[in-house]
């Protein structure tokens, strides 16, 4: 079986397709979710790698769950409620932890629809570009089913309260610009410039020392569920961290003497 996430690496980055575009990249069977759980656990290991672009293959960013897997209740919708609840908590529901958790900052290439969980997922990203043929669509209540993967906890961080609601509760279809008004993407172009705008923005991360980005993403994501005081201990350690790296050396040294600096990821 083809894999489910095609992995490339450009340099100090790294670009994952969800590749299963015939099912417009839909996500049904345990061994997806894992394979996008062991995919983060790798990158956070390899410390060569320092930005992951996300995006999907075909026309499709990801249609979320498989709604004929659904109704013929297989894969991870098969078996009794009891089944159901375990399939969720070992599979989809493993995506959010392991995609936040992840310390190398992550962009979402939005290169077509975000439906259900394909839009939770973006939320789970640091940061989101959109072509301007993406849609969206926190789509669950018109199937008579609620978000099951974190989409209840991660819209509203990332929309607001107000409009998550909205946007939940009616599970409406949104486009590209909308989505840019609501600051769900921080940027919209054409389709053919998405992705070499993705991995423009990630290699201009990725020239930062991979310390210091990790670090500052754990930060911000750490600061939206502590309160100031912990935040400013966590910060006080890791800018200890930070200021014995050689990088930090380098990167003082070039500023004073107006010259690019040459990291050494030490």
């Amino acid at each position: 079986m083809e894999p489910f996430l095609k992995v490339e690496r450009h340099g100090a980055v790294v670009l994952a397709t969800l590749n299963r575009p015939d099912q417009r990249n839909a996500i049904s069977e345990v061994a997806h979710s894992e394979e996008l759980v062991d995919f983060c656990t790798s990158m956070t290991r390899d410390l060569s790698v320092k930005a992951v672009v996300l995006t999907g293959a075909g026309k499709a960013f990801c249609a979320g769950g498989d709604v004929k897997a659904m109704q013929a209740r297989t894969g991870m919708f098969a078996g009794s409620p009891y089944d159901q609840r375990n399939a969720y908590r070992t599979s989809v529901q493993m995506i959010g932890p392991a995609l936040t958790g992840l310390e190398v900052p992550v962009i979402a290439a939005i290169n077509g629809p975000a439906i259900g969980l394909g839009l939770d997922i973006t939320c789970m990203c640091d940061i989101r570009l959109a072509a301007s043929t993406a849609l969206f669509a926190e789509s669950y209540v018109k199937l008579g089913i609620i978000p099951g993967g974190g989409g209840a906890w991660l819209l509203p961080r990332t929309v607001g309260l107000a409009r998550a609601s909205q946007l939940t509760l009616t599970g409406d279809t949104f486009d590209a610009a909308k989505a840019l008004e609501y600051g769900l993407v921080s940027e919209v172009v054409e389709p053919d410039a998405l992705l070499p705008r993705a991995l423009e923005l990630a290699q201009s991360i990725a020239a930062n020392p991979g310390h210091a980005t990790r670090m500052a993403k754990r930060l911000i994501r750490e600061g939206q569920n502590v309160t100031l005081a912990s935040h400013l201990e966590m910060a006080a350690a890791y800018q200890a961290l930070s200021h014995h790296t050689e990088d930090h050396q380098e990167a003082i040294s070039a500023f004073l003497d107006k010259r690019a600096p040459e990291f050494r990821d030490r």
